[in-house]
Order: structure tokens, then C-alpha cells, then sequence
């Protein structure tokens, strides 16, 4: 306690402490006397609030488990289980018919489709990828990745064939896109552009073309001088697309923050962000390369007349949810503090710098400040969230509503109240968005003890995810979202498997989401081409018109009923489960890092978080709550998949073996807990358990 710095009754880290007013305070306006004076403030009216809720959502688990225990071995009937829903709150009235209100929203987010990069706060080098991922080269997609349908390149330098290749694609994406009025584009040898539409042309760069085609531009770089160009017909030397954009800062599911140490990291590098002037250094190939924010890109209209268009993508920032409490500050009582209190103070302060025009480049134009917030049960979280943001506001001397809000559907009970949720923020929501796993973490959770569930792969095709997939979106336009809002789809989690992506996420925008996931800035320039394609905001007036899927088949529970598994294939779905925890975990205690690519059972990379262990964990919890596996088998499992684990790993100089001695790696233990203790961790997160061993392996360094 003596280190901390004691101020207006709480105690602040001392590295926090210092952060605040040497770097995030001077320039904002903010006096920090009154500043933390204030903080303490909000901290003593949120706090309990906050506690309040979470005690709200176990009252609630509980009385769901009880009602499991009751029906056990009946099959569900959705009036009797749904009333009884309503009957505790956990469904409530939904509003009348409403359209959000939100303003000040930049077009990336309101009236533009393209996709969208998640990437840890904690690493400098991803973050400014992510910001620098607005434009992206198609030559160099496409020749790096198996998008391309043609033989891999050949080593040692250049491939010509490769090459030439690349071009052809890249050329076919333009006839599709931008095509000409004669020919083809491969046909095109220089001079005036001949376009179809001659709209499509809006500016020039040099001799370069800028086009524009559903919103999004595409640079046709012309440069004789390249080593591409000056052998090409018309000396195009490559096809840059505007790609990611726009990006979130995540200081949640990918990251490992367990302290004010890792908070600090996390703010220091958002403010770099939002000034302009964070400056990543690593070594490749040998020397030490320096990575910065790129600036705006410059151009002249058809008359002539410069403008600009962003050099980098339109940031959010996600903050951690209404769980987790951090050391970084400690309230009165001696009690860590909420850190998403933490998140939405420090976070917003930090993007003053931005809305005041403190540094060299800008995020948002429309003044406003963009927080994801994740985990919310339900709308009540939802409004205490809207309020927490009016106090941030008023700490800070800010408009009401500059804060804006994305709502994550991921947890059971925004999902079944998504209406009542967006109409708790609708002064200030700019996003909603649907993801896979950590849905199906809360699936499994909030009815645990309902019996055994279908398989992983199994759920992926149940009624449930259907209709929440499809209900996210008719529920965000029946609420006034497009052109105001971002409805937005999951990630697409294998890096490596460019053709599958290509073949099967133009999914997402033809569901009428504005935006979707990707894994890398590649991946961004690829999925772009998606956008070129769908016209998003049409398909949107289309989607509308389906109507919404039924409650019924969202609260339909995934429930293995009456299925006789055999002894391989319990094997098989542990094994699968096991690898997936300890390739993640031993990664995340050990070394610090909350989102990699990671092997899986197959040896393919896969992206990975917090949302995938939190699945896989409670997976292998029910399973052995009902019967389905035994502990012993578990043990076994994790056993085997150590060993594969420690052998997928065997090249990294930093990591710790876990089969040969698993009772002294802190990594095998967690991993295990969260299996063992799976069905007591509050709504099967796995937060709390990867905290408190990632602390005693910090402890112990």
C-alpha cells in the first residue's frame, strides 16, 4: 500500500499516477487536482452500481440453474420458459418502435461498408498496422497469399510468373469493379481513362487514378519508373485499395492486462495513437525498421483543386467490460477498482488529444470519441454504461454524447433484449455487432445445467446461432442504424487461408453488415474487394424487408438430447477442446500475450482469444458436469495435448515446457482450472483465473 499514491481517498499506482499527469493531462484543459478529486468521485457513485449488477447477473444464473434442475430430462417448452424469463427479468418489455439518435459520426462508420481490424493495445507494432491497414496494396496480397489461384511463387527473389499472375487478378477485380467502356483492362495501354462510368474517376495522384465504387476509393498507381510498372502496357505498377476502415483498439479479450504496468503500456500506446506520434522500432531481416502513423494521402479533383483522404483507419477503442477490477487503483476500502470505470476515464482523457487537435494527425473529423464496451447482460448494464459515459462527459468538460458507444452482442441476454439494449444508448450508439465464440461461451453457461450440449461443431449449425446472427441485423436497422451505425460480423480467425476467406466471408456483407472482422492488414485489402461487390446499404433495404427472426428459435438451447456418443469421439472433441485451451493459456501466463496465431490440433494457425478459451473451457465443463466425460478422461486429454503443445512450441527460445513436470508449470494449472472450475467462474469467463496466475507468475519473476 505504500507505494500507491494516495489521493481524495483512493490510491493510484504510482506508474498510473505519473502516466496521467505527465503525458495524458498537459494539453487537454483539464485541471488534475480537480481531475482526480473528480475521478474519486465517479469512482465512489459507479463502484457500487457496478458491484450491484454483477451480484444482479449471479441472482439471475442461479435461478436459471435452479429451473434447469427442475426440468431435468424434460424437453423445453418455450412458453413456460420464457415466461418464466420474464418473470425474474431476465427478458423485459421491448421498446416501442424508436430509430437512434446518435450525431457527429464520422462516414467511415455511418455511411460506408468495408472491413474492420481487431488488434491488442499492448503491442505498438500491431497497433500502428492496424491504423496504417486504411490502404493496402492488391499486387501484394495477392502474390503473398493462396487468394491467388495459381502456382506459389518461386524462391529466391521475384517471381515473374507469380507476378504476372497477380497482375491478371488484379486487373479482373478492376473490370469487375471500375470497368471500361471498351475492352478489358488488361487491354488498356495508357492515356485518358476510359470508363464505363466516368464517375467512378474522382481524382488523380501524379499520373495516378483515384476511383471510387460503393463508397470505397482504389488508387491505380501508374509509375514507369517501378520495377512492376515500366514492363506494364499502361505502367500500372499496382492497385491500392482503401482496405480497414476502420480498427479497434482492444484492451480486453487479446490482451494480457492484469496490472498498472500492463494498463500504462496499453494507455501509452492509445495516446500515441490518438497524437500521432507513436514510433514502433524491430528488427527484420537484420535491421532495426521504424513504423509510424501514415499520413493523409494527397490528390487533385478533376479541376484540379489538392484534398486529402485519410491515411489511416478510424480508431475505437475497446474497453474491458463490467467484470474485472484492476490493482492499478484501489478504492477506499482497499478493494481493486472496476476497471472498466478504469478504461472509460483514462481512455477518454487520452482522446481529448485528438478532439483538441494536440498532435499531428487526426482520428476522428466529427469530434467524437469511439469506446467499444463489451460483456454487457442485458439493457440495465447498457444504460449504466450511457451513464458512466454522461459522468465521463461531465469529468472532462466534454458535449454530451461525444463519448460514443459499441455494444457488443456477445452475451445471452443483450441478444434476447438486443432492442431494449440499443435503445438504452440511443443518443450515442455507433455499433453492434455479433461474434461466434464468446455468445457461445454464454450459451453454454447460462444453461449449464440444462444438460450436455452438442458437440462445437454441432452448435455452429444449431437454430440459435442462425437466428442471432440474423436477428443482430434486422433489429439494428428496425432501430434506425443504417447510415448512422456500424452492424458488424466476427472474425475470420485463419490467417493463413486467404482462398477460404475469400470464398466464404462475402457472407458478411450480404447478411446487410456494414463491416466485419479480419485477422490482418492482408486480410483487410482482401475482404475490401467483398464491398466492391455487395453493394452493403442496398442489401441492407433488402435484409429489412425479411422481418425479424423469432425469439423462439434464439432461446433455443443447443442440448445434445439424446445423443450416444462413443468413446473416440469423446476423445477426439476433448483433444480438440484441450489443445485449444493449453495453446492459448500457456501463451497467455507465461509470456504475456492474449491474442497470437496459434497451432490448433491440425497444425493450422489460428487467430486466438480470450472469446475462443472461453468456449472451448466451458465446453469440457459440461460435458463433465453430465456425464458425457469423465475427470479422469479430462486429465488425460490435457496430458496429450501438453506434450503435443510443448511440441508445436519447441522452436520458441521463450517458452516453458508443461508435460514434463505439469504440477510446477503455472500455465498447465490454469488451464485446468478453468475446465475444473468452469462452472463456477461468473458467466464462464475466463478473466478471472488467467488474472490471478498470470499475477503469481509475474510475482514470481
Amino acid at each position: 500500500m505504500s507505494e500507491y499514491v494516495s489521493q481524495n481517498d483512493i490510491q493510484i499506482a504510482p506508474e498510473l499516477f505519473e502516466f496521467v499527469n505527465d503525458r495524458a493531462l498537459p494539453g487537454t484543459g483539464v485541471d488534475g487536482a480537480k481531475f482526480w478529486q473528480d475521478f474519486a468521485d465517479l469512482l465512489g457513485k459507479f463502484a457500487p452500481r457496478n458491484a450491484e449488477l454483477l451480484a444482479k447477473r449471479e441472482t439471475l444464473q442461479a435461478q436459471v440453474d435452479n429451473w434447469h434442475r427442475a426440468h431435468q430430462g424434460q424437453s423445453i417448452d418455450q412458453a413456460e420458459y420464457q415466461a418464466f424469463l420474464k418473470d425474474i427479468g431476465y427478458l423485459v418489455e421491448e421498446p416501442g418502435s424508436f430509430a437512434i439518435t446518435t450525431e457527429n459520426v464520422d462516414p467511415e462508420i455511418a455511411t460506408m461498408a468495408g472491413p474492420q481490424l481487431v488488434v491488442p493495445s499492448l503491442n505498438d507494432r500491431f497497433v500502428l498496422n492496424a491504423a496504417n491497414a486504411r490502404w493496402g496494396s492488391l499486387y501484394d496480397a495477392y502474390y503473398g497469399t493462396d487468394a491467388l489461384d495459381a502456382p506459389p511463387a518461386k524462391p529466391g527473389g521475384y517471381d515473374p510468373e507469380r507476378g504476372a499472375a497477380v497482375i491478371k487478378a488484379a486487373k479482373a477485380f478492376l473490370d469487375e469493379a471500375f470497368p471500361l467502356a471498351t475492352g478489358a483492362w488488361t487491354d488498356y495501354v495508357g492515356g485518358a481513362l476510359p470508363l464505363a462510368d466516368p464517375a467512378q474517376l474522382v481524382g488523380r495522384n501524379g499520373a495516378s487514378f483515384l476511383l471510387q465504387h460503393n463508397g470505397l476509393h482504389a488508387e491505380v498507381v501508374i509509375d514507369p519508373n517501378h520495377p512492376i510498372g515500366k514492363d506494364d502496357p499502361a505502367n500500372i505498377a499496382d492497385v491500392v485499395l482503401e482496405s480497414a476502415l476502420t480498427a479497434i483498439i482492444d484492451m480486453e479479450d487479446s490482451v494480457a492486462a492484469v496490472d498498472a504496468e500492463d494498463k500504462v503500456l496499453a494507455y501509452t500506446n492509445w495516446l500515441g495513437l490518438m497524437r500521432g506520434d507513436l514510433d514502433a522500432s524491430f528488427q527484420k531481416g537484420g535491421q532495426t525498421v521504424s513504423r509510424k502513423a501514415h499520413p493523409d494521402r494527397e490528390y487533385q479533383d478533376l479541376d484540379g483543386k489538392a484534398f486529402t483522404l485519410p491515411g489511416r483507419s478510424l480508431m475505437f477503442v475497446r474497453n474491458v467490460g463490467h467484470l474485472m477490477a484492476n490493482p492499478a487503483v484501489l478504492l477506499a476500502d482497499g478493494s481493486e477498482a472496476p476497471e472498466g470505470l478504469l478504461d472509460g476515464v483514462f481512455t477518454s482523457l487520452i482522446a481529448m488529444h485528438d478532439i483538441k487537435g494536440l498532435g499531428d494527425l487526426r482520428n476522428s473529423r466529427a469530434g467524437s470519441i469511439y469506446i467499444v464496451k463489451p460483456k454487457m447482460h442485458g439493457p440495465e448494464e447498457c444504460a449504466f454504461t450511457n451513464d458512466l459515459f454522461d459522468a465521463v462527459e461531465d469529468l472532462l468538460g466534454l458535449d454530451r454524447n461525444t463519448i460514443k458507444v459499441g455494444v457488443m452482442d456477445e452475451e445471452r441476454r443483450t441478444s434476447a433484449n438486443l432492442a431494449a439494449c440499443i435503445h438504452a444508448v440511443k443518443d450515442r450508439v455507433v455499433f453492434i455487432n455479433t461474434g461466434f465464440l464468446d455468445r457461445t461461451g454464454d450459451e453454454i453457461h447460462t444453461s449449464m445445467q440444462g444438460g450436455a450440449m452438442l458437440a462445437k461443431g454441432d452448435i455452429k449449425n444449431s437454430d440459435w446461432i442462425a437466428a442471432y446472427e440474423q436477428r443482430n441485423v434486422t433489429i439494428g436497422l428496425a432501430c434506425g442504424m443504417s447510415g448512422k451505425a456500424q452492424i458488424g460480423k466476427g472474425m475470420w480467425a485463419a490467417p493463413d487461408m486467404m482462398a477460404d476467406m475469400m470464398e466464404q466471408k462475402i457472407g458478411h456483407p450480404m447478411t446487410g453488415a456494414n463491416t466485419a472482422w479480419v485477422p490482418s492488414p492482408t486480410a483487410a485489402t482482401l475482404h475490401a474487394i467483398h464491398y466492391h461487390r455487395v453493394n452493403v446499404f442496398e442489401r441492407q433495404k433488402e435484409v429489412a424487408a425479411d422481418g425479424i427472426a423469432l425469439l423462439d428459435k434464439l432461446l433455443t438451447i443447443p442440448l445434445a438430447e439424446g445423443h450416444n456418443w462413443s468413446d473416440a469421439e469423446v476423445e477426439r472433441e476433448l483433444d480438440n477442446n484441450a489443445q485449444g485451451i493449453l495453446g492459448y493459456v500457456v501463451r497467455w501466463i507465461d509470456q504475456g500475450i492474449g491474442c497470437s496465431k496459434v497451432p490448433d490440433i491440425n497444425d493450422v494457425g489460428l487467430m486466438e482469444d480470450r472469446a475462443t478459451l472461453r468456449i472451448s473451457s466451458q465446453h469440457m465443463a459440461n460435458w463433465m458436469l453430465h456425464g458425457v466425460c469423465s475427470a479422469e478422461q479430462v486429465d488425460a486429454a490435457l496430458l496429450r495435448m501438453a506434450a503435443k503443445v510443448d511440441g508445436q512450441n519447441a522452436s520458441d527460445p521463450l517458452y516453458r515446457p508443461m508435460a514434463e513436470n505439469p504440477d510446477a508449470s503455472l500455465a498447465f494449472q490454469a488451464a485446468r482450472d478453468l475446465v475444473f472450475k468452469g462452472v463456477e467462474q461468473p458467466s464462464g469467463y475466463t478473466e478471472p483465473l488467467l488474472h490471478a496466475y498470470r499475477r503469481k507468475l509475474k510475482a514470481a519473476s
